[in-house]
C-alpha cells in the first residue's frame, strides 16, 4: 500500500522535536537527514512541501540540567539550539518550519488544544504513585525496570519514586478507536514490526496517563490549575501543530490546522513510538482532530558493532563528521548503508571504502572518463543523437525504461536503500557499457555515429541517475548536472520547481543533443583514512 495520495499537492513531514538537553546527537542526524530526503523527492514530485523541525524545550530533564551548569532553563535552551540549526545547515537540510516549544505562540496552541480535551470530559484530577525517570520523562512499569531501580533505556540512572496528584489524560476511553484505526489503515505505523509492538501494548490495555507535574516550573502551567505544569510530552507533540501556523497569522487551532494538517507523516526514533504511535492519535481524536497519515520509527544506531555511549567513550559527533567528509557524504552513507526501519552500524572503514567504490569509482569515475571522451570525439558538447534513433535493445536504455517509477515507489515507502541500490544497478551498467562498447576503439574504425550513440547513453545514463539521487546527495547531483551542462542547484527550491515534474525529469532521453558541457572535475574525491574521529 503506497504511504502517500499522490493526487494531493500538499505534503507535510515532521522530523520530532528534539531534546535540547544537550548538543544534537547522529541519531537526531540521522533521522533529519531521511526527513529532509523525503522532503525534496516530495518537491521533485511538483508538491508544496512543508519540513518540519524544531527543538522541545520543557520538562524537568532540562530543568536540572541547566540548574547544574548554573544557568536558567531559557538560556540553556538559548545556547544549545543554535547548535542543532548549525548541524542542519551543515547537512543542507532544507527545512521549511523551525519550532521552538518555548515560543509564545506555542503556548496558545497549547492552552487551546487543552481546552478541547477538558470539554471532553477526557482531563480529571487524581492520585499519581510509581517510578519515573527523568531521562525519559516518564513513569515506568515496575516490570520494566532493571536491576537495582535502573531505567531500561537510561540503564545508568536510578528511577525515583513519585507520589504525586496529578492531571490524567483518559487514555482507556480511546483504546477500540485506536485498534479500529489500526485496522483500518494497516500503514498508519510502520515498519511492521513497530506497528506489531503497538498493537501488543494497546491490546494489552490502556492505563490513563498523566499530563501535568508539580514542583516542576520550567514548562507551560495548566490552564485550569497554574500549580501544576503540563506535561512535557503532551506540551511537545503539539508543536506539530504550532508549527504550521504562517508567521503573520494569529495563534489559533483553525488558523495552524488550516492548510497543512494531518501532515503526512512523522518520522521518529523507535524509542518515543509510544508517544507518537498512542498518545498522540488519541489525544487529537479527544480535540476532534484528524491523526497524521503516517507515523515511521527507525531503528537505533552503534558504532563498530557497539551501543553508542559517555561510558563506553564512542559517541559519534555528527559536526566532526560532516567537517571531515562533507554533508554528501554522511547523508549517502546512512540512507544507503542502513536499512531505513532497522537499526544500523556506523564504522568508519565501511564509510570510506563504501564511498569511494559507489560515489568516486562508480559514479564519478563513469562521468569523468565519458566527458573526456565527449570533449576529444564531440567536440566538449552532448553527442549529437536522436534519442529515438537508439535501438530499444539498448541495455542502457532498456534498464531506464521503469527505472524513475521504481525509484519513486521506494521513496515513497522510506527504503532509501533500495533506491540506492536500484540507481547504482544502472551506474554500474554503465561502465559495463562503455568497456563492452569500447568508444575509442570505435572511433579508431571511424565509426563516428556508434561512438556517438555509446557517449549519449552513457551520459544520459549518469544524468538520470544523477537527477534520482538527488534528494540524498543534492551536490553532487548538482556537480554532475553542471558537468552535463545544466544550471541547476539542487539545493535551490525555485531551481527545483523550474526545473520540470518528476514524470518529465525521471525518464531516459531527457539530455538535449549538442549541449554544450562543463568542465571535467571529479564530483566527489577519493576519501582517505588518515585519523579516527574524535569520540
Amino acid at each position: 500500500m503506497k504511504s502517500t495520495d499522490t493526487t494531493k499537492n500538499t505534503f507535510a513531514i515532521t522530523t520530532p522535536l528534539y531534546y535540547v538537553n544537550d548538543l544534537p546527537h547522529v541519531g537526531s542526524a540521522y533521522t533529519t537527514i531521511a526527513v529532509d530526503a523525503v522532503a525534496r523527492f516530495q518537491r521533485l514530485r511538483g508538491k508544496s512541501v512543508l519540513m518540519v523541525t524544531g527543538t522541545d524545550e520543557h520538562g524537568q530533564k532540562i530543568q536540572r540540567t541547566a540548574e547544574s551548569l548554573g544557568r536558567s532553563p531559557q538560556a540553556h535552551c538559548d545556547l544549545v539550539v543554535p547548535g542543532f540549526e548549525s548541524l542542519w545547515q551543515q547537512l543542507d537540510i532544507k527545512y521549511d518550519r523551525f519550532i521552538r516549544t518555548t515560543a509564545r505562540r506555542h503556548e496558545y496552541i497549547v492552552k487551546e488544544f487543552f481546552q478541547r480535551a477538558w470539554d471532553a470530559g477526557d482531563i480529571y484530577l487524581s492520585r499519581q504513585q510509581g517510578w519515573y525517570c527523568v531521562s525519559c520523562e516518564e513513569f515506568k512499569e515496575e516490570r520494566e525496570l532493571l536491576p537495582r531501580n535502573r531505567c531500561p533505556i537510561h540503564a545508568s540512572k536510578e528511577v525515583e519514586w513519585r507520589d504525586e496528584e496529578n492531571y490524567f489524560f483518559r487514555l482507556s476511553r480511546y483504546q477500540e478507536q485506536l485498534l479500529a484505526l489500526y485496522a483500518e489503515r494497516p500503514d498508519f505505523i510502520a515498519p511492521e514490526s513497530r506497528r506489531n509492538e503497538v498493537l501488543s501494548f494497546v491490546n494489552s490495555g490502556l492505563q490513563d496517563f498523566s499530563i501535568s507535574r508539580v514542583n516542576v516550573e520550567w514548562g507551560l502551567p495548566v490552564p485550569t490549575d497554574p500549580n501544576h505544569t503540563i506535561y512535557v510530552w503532551f506540551d511537545a507533540l503539539l508543536g506539530y501543530v504550532t508549527a504550521l501556523l504562517d508567521p503573520d497569522s494569529d495563534p489559533t487551532l483553525e488558523n495552524a490546522l488550516s492548510k497543512w494538517w494531518p501532515v503526512d507523516l512523522h518520522a521518529i526514533g523507535k524509542d518515543i513510538l509510544r508517544f507518537h504511535a498512542v498518545y498522540w492519535p488519541a489525544m487529537l481524536m479527544s480535540a476532534g482532530l484528524p491523526v497524521p497519515g503516517r507515523i515511521f520509527a527507525h531503528g537505533f544506531l552503534t558504532k563498530d558493532g557497539k551501543k553508542m555511549g559517555k561510558t563506553e567513550g564512542n559517541i559519534l559527533d555528527p559536526v566532526a563528521l560532516v567537517n571531515k567528509y562533507g554533508p554528501d557524504a554522511v547523508r549517502y552513507y546512512f540512507l544507503k548503508e542502513i536499512e531505513f526501519g532497522q537499526d544500523g552500524d556506523f564504522s568508519e572503514t565501511r564509510f570510506i571504502n563504501i564511498l569511494n567504490a559507489e560515489l568516486a569509482n562508480d559514479l564519478g569515475n563513469l562521468l569523468n572518463r565519458t566527458l573526456n571522451m565527449a570533449r576529444k570525439y564531440c567536440g566538449g558538447r552532448v553527442p549529437n543523437v536522436a534519442v529515438e534513433n537508439i535501438s530499444g535493445d539498448n541495455i542502457l536504455k532498456e534498464m531506464s525504461r521503469d527505472l524513475g517509477d521504481r525509484v519513486a515507489d521506494f521513496y515513497e515507502e522510506l527504503a532509501f536503500s533500495k533506491a540506492c541500490e536500484t540507481v547504482l544497478t544502472l551506474v554500474r551498467a554503465g561502465n559495463k557499457f562503455i568497456d563492452d562498447r569500447a568508444p575509442w576503439s570505435l572511433y579508431k574504425q571511424g565509426q563516428l555515429e556508434s561512438v556517438e550513440q555509446v557517449l549519449y547513453s552513457v551520459l544520459e545514463s549518469v544524468r538520470l541517475a544523477s537527477y534520482l539521487l538527488a534528494p540524498i546527495i543534492p551536490n553532487i547531483s548538482s556537480a554532475i548536472y553542471r558537468q552535463l551542462g545544466f544550471s541547476i542547484d539542487f539545493n535551490d527550491k525555485v531551481a527545483v520547481d523550474n526545473l520540470g515534474n518528476f514524470a518529465t525529469q525521471s525518464v531516459w532521453g531527457v539530455l538535449p543533443a549538442q549541449q554544450v558541457l562543463g568542465e571535467v572535475q571529479p564530483v566527489f574525491k577519493r576519501l582517505e583514512l588518515l585519523e579516527t574521529l574524535p569520540s
